[in-house]
């Protein structure tokens, strides 16, 4: 049986010297802690995954959920994923509004099972179906969104069957078009889950899209490589194509984890088993 292992991002792009940093890494560090107690519950990583998003979403530092940007029409719309490795079963939304976490209406488009993503009205209408809370636009915006990047939050988790799972969830990017859709609800893209590997990316999207990014860190790691030398092979070839931020995180079902990231800050924080949390924020 695996230890259980959680690792969880608040977005690349981050600046060394932004005064929230700090405020970023802590909202990390809770949802790695509260991740990690289902694990060593007994929990699944798709339940771990799904309740250390949502603690991010609530997080008003980070872009997702509660803190999102807007568009050029000053309007919310938001994405998420989540993946279970076991069985690959998938659920994601895209451009949802007025709902304070989107990874719960994406966990149950997985749970419904007969589609893997709903968009636009069809996605908030099938969270009214299904009894998900709405809240009001203004919930969702908090202050001044240059404070913070326009990034995306992600996780990925072992649990100790050694089934691996990832969720992933964002706001977008300041300025962005209505109705533009970002990498994070793309499976293989935004994020990714099988038997062997879990991988969430964040930074630019549409160059992250380009690349299918997510899986092809999957695949090294499936390929016998360890996940930090994937992330660190993953962004290398990123950078090869993309002037722009770029950062990963991975695990494989030994709990063996992959931290990477080109920009000059990234919140993050993971933990093994019953380890205490480690978290951070710069390349060491």
């Amino acid at each position: 049986m695996s230890v259980g292992a959680i690792v969880v991002h608040g977005g690349a792009g981050w600046r060394e010297s932004a005064a929230r940093l700090p405020d970023a890494v802590a909202a990390c560090e809770a949802a790695a802690r509260d991740g990690q107690r289902i694990l060593l519950s007994g929990g699944s990583a798709l339940d771990a995954v799904e309740r250390a998003v949502c603690l991010l979403e609530d997080a008003p530092v980070l872009n997702a959920g509660r803190g999102s940007c807007t568009t050029t029409d000053g309007d919310i719309e938001m994405d998420a994923l989540i993946m279970d490795g076991a069985t690959l079963a998938l659920g994601a939304v895209a451009g949802i509004t007025r709902v304070l976490h989107p990874i719960r209406v994406a966990r149950h488009v997985l749970i419904d099972g007969r589609h893997a993503l709903l968009s636009g009205e069809g996605a908030s209408r099938f969270a009214d179906s299904i009894g998900v809370p709405r809240c009001d636009p203004s919930e969702l915006i908090v202050g001044e969104r240059s404070a913070a990047p326009g990034d995306t939050v992600g996780a990925v988790a072992v649990d100790m069957h050694g089934n691996l799972a990832v969720a992933a969830s964002t706001g977008g990017i300041p300025g962005k078009r209505p109705g533009r859709v970002g990498d994070t609800p793309l499976v293989g893209c935004g994020a990714y889950a099988n038997a062997t590997a879990t991988v969430a990316a964040t930074g630019a999207g549409e160059a992250t899209m380009k690349l299918v990014l997510s899986k092809h860190v999957a695949d090294l790691i499936g390929d016998g490589a360890e996940p930090q030398a994937a992330c660190g092979a993953g962004i290398a070839l990123f950078q090869r194509h993309f002037d722009a931020p770029a950062g990963l995180i991975a695990l494989d079902a030994a709990g063996n984890i992959g931290v990477s990231f080109s920009s000059a800050a990234m919140p993050y924080a993971h933990a093994v088993g019953e380890s205490e949390i480690s978290s951070g924020a710069r390349s060491s």
